[in-house]
């Protein structure tokens, strides 16, 4: 990666957030967790992030939601959705709003990192085009 991308986790697995926060500073990404949806709203309303990597399933607002809201709020992070439930009818659904990919939990680490990296230059491609 170009330059330390700064990341989102959000999941209400709060071991899942600090083993995946743990494997993702060790790669000199700037990282933060939260276990639900509101906090990551009002956390992406605060700071900043490049890449958001979202849980589907939480209590309360559902990851969907929260990729909703991001959106229509013109946040400009790319978001991967990371869930342990596949199904195609959500897939075409994070596709409609926007993300930029879905991943199945678990999920193989390098494959991670290079979706978190792709997602990263993207980032970085539309802010060059703005």
């Amino acid at each position: 990666m170009p330059e330390k991308a700064k990341v989102l986790i959000v999941d209400d697995e709060a071991h899942f957030c600090r083993s995946l926060q743990k494997i993702l500073t060790a790669r000199n990404i700037d990282v933060y967790a939260v276990n639900r949806g509101e906090d990551a709203l009002a956390e992406i309303g605060k700071n900043p992030y490049d890449v958001v990597l979202l849980d589907i399933k939480m209590p309360g607002i559902s990851g969907i939601e929260v990729l909703k809201r991001m959106k229509e709020q013109g946040i400009k992070a790319e978001v991967i959705v990371l869930s342990g439930h596949a199904s195609v009818d959500t897939a075409v659904e994070i596709v409609k709003y926007g993300a930029y990919d879905y991943l199945l939990k678990p999920c193989d680490t390098d494959e991670l990192l290079i979706k978190i990296s792709n997602a990263y230059e993207q980032r970085l491609e539309k802010d060059k085009i703005r």
